[in-house]
């Protein structure tokens, strides 16, 4: 048993890193603060590859495995994780379903792009009225000649508005089981696709999340990915992988959480001596490194499991579900080490508080992790 890892995994760990030091983490507080989209940025990390990590290089990505875009992930989201969400989006819940069920048509128009770092892509599964109830969309695409005609609403969507493809799921038919639903890739300049309201988010304020709204949106019927019907499964498929990425992204907000609390806990002084020098201050710190360091191994392992193609649905759940609880705790036990200037803006741990807290609700909320980890354990 390896807990190694490779020199291919510490040279992509270490330039992201050094990426994400020097040239993400100036300025990260102020563009947070204006709710300002990092354009620039997105653009040279989709030179470095970033879009990509587990592409195939045929198809314009980098070539590597799922290791290595967990590990990108956490890096970014050690500075910045509204970029982290975005990259995480691109990679797992957007390329990946194409590389797995598009066609070589489709790969060359949606996939080869994006993997260069052209674009980055975005995910519509979640409606106002339809979130961890996933098969209650009502989006409709009707069948029209040699299209299918898109009406209805997606929200919370990840770079709504800067992505420049959209993998939609859409309700296509009834079947004697239910709704009948499909996947559709649409390009962002489709007409009657428009987007909708931004959210005015808690956190993760340089990710841009919008509602998408499709009005007589034709898209041809070359576009739909995988076969008719099977829209819900391939959604649930990728979202089983794409939990690895927000787990990723749980680790790396937990990280730098435990960082923030370590080097205030040795500066501060209190009773004539450092706070980390207070037994009930640094048991505090023992238990969040801990399960920090449980977060990246429950994370890592899922993205083995992944790579070497053996079933992984409960291990991404579980990776999903103790990762962000973890960044959500950790960086709770940060701010009380922070005391009061914990609750100021003058401190970077205010707002890692305030990013981590979505971590526990998109990409399957805790509660459906339980349930999807609970479900492979009985079935």
């Amino acid at each position: 048993m390896d807990f190694g890892l490779s020199e291919e995994h510490v040279m992509i760990r270490d330039m992201v890193r050094d990426f994400a030091r020097s040239e993400i983490a100036p300025g990260v507080e102020e563009r947070e603060a204006k709710g300002e989209y990092p354009t620039e940025l997105m653009k040279k990390a989709g030179e470095l590859g970033l879009f990509g990590i587990a592409v195939p290089e045929e198809y314009g990505g980098a070539g590597m495995d799922s290791i290595s875009a967990a590990l990108t992930i956490i890096e970014i989201a050690a500075v910045c994780p509204s970029m982290a969400i975005g990259l995480s989006v691109t990679n797992g819940a957007y390329c990946w379903p194409i590389l797995e069920f598009g066609t070589e048509e489709q790969k060359e128009q949606f996939l080869k792009p994006s993997a260069r770092g052209e674009f980055i892509g975005a995910f519509c599964l979640s409606e106002p009225n339809a979130g961890s109830d996933a098969a209650n969309i009502s989006t409709k695409a009707i069948e029209d000649g040699d299209f299918f005609v898109l009406e209805g609403t997606k929200a919370w969507i990840t770079s709504g508005g800067v992505a420049g493809a959209y993998l939609v799921a859409a309700v296509t038919g009834e079947t004697e089981k239910g709704k009948e639903t499909s996947a559709f890739l649409v390009p962002a300049d489709t007409p009657g696709l428009t987007i909708g309201r931004k959210e005015d988010k808690m956190g993760l304020r340089s990710s841009v999340t919008t509602q998408i709204l499709f009005e007589n949106c034709r898209v041809p019927k070359e576009y739909m990915l995988g076969e008719r019907g099977s829209g819900l499964k391939l959604a649930l498929i990728t979202l089983d992988g794409s939990r690895i990425g927000v787990a990723a992204q749980g680790v790396g907000i937990a990280r730098s959480a435990l960082e923030e609390a370590v080097r205030y806990s040795q500066e501060r002084i209190t009773f004539g001596k450092p706070l980390a020098r207070h037994q009930a201050i640094s048991f505090m710190l023992a238990d969040m490194a801990t399960e920090v360091d449980a977060a990246e191994a429950l994370t890592l392992r899922a993205a083995w499991m992944m790579d070497n193609g053996i079933p992984y649905s409960k291990e991404s759940a579980m990776a999903k579900y103790y990762a962000t609880e973890t960044a959500k705790s950790v960086a709770d036990r940060a701010v009380q080490i922070h005391g009061a200037y914990g609750y100021s803006k003058e401190y970077a741990i205010e707002r890692i508080f305030r990013d981590a807290r979505v971590t526990t609700i998109y990409e399957g909320t805790t509660e459906v992790q339980k349930i999807v980890i609970a479900r492979n354990m009985l079935k």
